[in-house]
C-alpha cells in the first residue's frame, strides 16, 4: 500500500548513503527498476511514474558531492562540470538567450529576483544587467563566491535558502516576484520542502520559473541508460511533464506553462566530444577535432529539458 508522499529511506553505509524505500511523489513502495549502474539503480515509480536514484548520498555527503571537483570536474560526463567558471561567457548566453520566453511570463516594471542554486550568478547578472532587484542563495562555497564577487555578499547568502536570515533586507518572505530554480530541483532530497519555502517568499502575483530534465523526452527514451542526465550523485530526481506537475500541485502551485523550448545551452565543442563518450568511446575519438576550435560553440538543445511557469494557488 502507498504510503504518504515524501521521502522514506533506510540509511546504509554508516550514513553516507541512504536506501529510498517510496516514491517521494506519491508515496508508493511499488517500483521497477530501469537498470543498474552499482551502486547505484535507477527506479520508476509504479504508481505515479517519478524516476529516482536508490541509494543516494545524503546529508553532509550529499553537501560534499559540490565541493571544488563538481565545479571543475575531471569526468564531468559522470558528474558536475568540465570547468564550470570558465564558461562564464557561455552561460551568459544563454540566459540572455531565456529573457526572451522569461518576458512572456513575468510581470512588467523592475522586479526584486530570488535565484535559488544560483551558483556563479550569471542569471542574476543578466537579470540586473536588465535593471532588476536581484538576490541569489547557493551552497556551494566553492562557486559562490563567484557570485559574491560581481553581485556582492549582501545580495548572495551562501547556504541553503532555509538558512538564509528573514530578519534582514534582503530575504524578506512575500517579496519576491520571481524565483527560479534553474537545475535545481533534481538535486534535492526533498522538493516539496523546498518549494513550500520557495512559495513563502513569492509576493501576491508573483511567479516560479523551474527548469528539470524531462526523462520522457524522445531524447531520453532514445538514449535509454545512456542519457547524459544520468549523473546518479547529483540528480537524484528525473521528472516528467506529469511528475512535476503533481509536485508543484502538492505544494499549492498552479502550473502556467510547460516547454522545452529555451531549455537548451550555449556549449563549447569539447562538450560534445566529451558527452559522446557515452555514446561510444570511438565516437568520441572521432570527434576530437572539434577541440581544435578552442573558442568555438554552439547552441543545442535536445528537447530534453522542461523550462516550467507556475504561481501560487488561492
Amino acid at each position: 500500500m502507498a504510503g504518504e508522499p515524501g521521502d522514506s529511506v533506510t540509511a546504509i553505509d554508516a550514513g553516507q548513503q541512504v536506501e529510498v524505500t517510496t516514491c517521494q511523489v506519491c508515496g508508493s513502495g511499488e517500483r521497477e527498476q530501469l537498470f543498474a549502474d552499482p551502486p547505484y539503480r535507477v527506479l520508476r515509480c509504479s504508481g505515479c511514474g517519478l524516476v529516482y536514484v536508490s541509494p543516494r548520498c545524503h546529508g553532509e555527503a550529499l553537501a560534499a558531492v559540490y565541493g571544488e571537483s563538481y565545479w571543475r570536474s575531471e569526468k564531468p560526463r559522470e558528474k558536475g562540470y568540465a570547468d564550470y567558471a570558465s564558461d562564464e561567457r557561455l552561460h551568459l548566453k544563454t540566459f540572455r538567450r531565456r529573457l526572451r520566453l522569461l518576458r512572456r511570463f513575468l510581470p512588467p516594471g523592475r522586479l526584486r529576483v530570488l535565484d535559488v542554486g544560483c551558483a556563479a550568478g550569471y542569471f542574476l547578472r543578466v537579470m540586473r544587467d536588465e535593471g532588476h532587484d536581484v538576490y541569489g542563495v547557493e551552497l556551494s562555497a566553492a562557486i559562490a563566491r563567484h557570485a559574491v564577487e560581481h553581485l556582492g555578499a549582501a545580495r548572495v547568502h551562501v547556504g541553503t535558502l532555509h538558512s538564509a536570515p528573514r530578519d534582514q533586507g534582503a530575504f524578506v518572505p512575500g517579496s519576491f516576484d520571481v524565483v527560479t530554480l534553474w537545475d535545481v530541483v533534481e538535486h534535492v532530497p526533498d522538493p516539496q520542502a523546498l518549494l513550500h519555502e520557495v512559495r513563502s517568499m513569492l509576493a501576491p502575483g508573483g511567479v516560479l520559473v523551474l527548469e528539470t530534465q524531462n526523462v520522457a523526452s524522445r531524447w531520453a527514451r532514445l538514449l535509454g541508460r545512456r542519457w547524459q542526465h544520468y549523473k546518479h550523485e547529483e540528480h537524484l530526481y528525473h521528472f516528467d511533464p506529469n511528475t512535476v506537475r503533481r509536485l508543484l500541485e502538492q505544494t499549492r502551485f498552479t502550473v502556467l506553462h510547460n516547454t522545452w523550448t529555451y531549455g537548451g545551452k550555449y556549449v563549447r565543442l569539447s562538450f560534445i566530444t566529451e558527452r559522446a563518450h557515452r555514446l561510444h568511446p570511438a565516437l568520441s575519438f572521432a570527434l576530437k577535432p572539434l577541440e581544435l576550435f578552442r573558442d568555438g560553440n554552439l547552441y543545442v538543445n535536445f528537447g530534453d529539458e522542461m523550462v516550467v511557469f507556475a504561481r501560487p494557488a488561492p
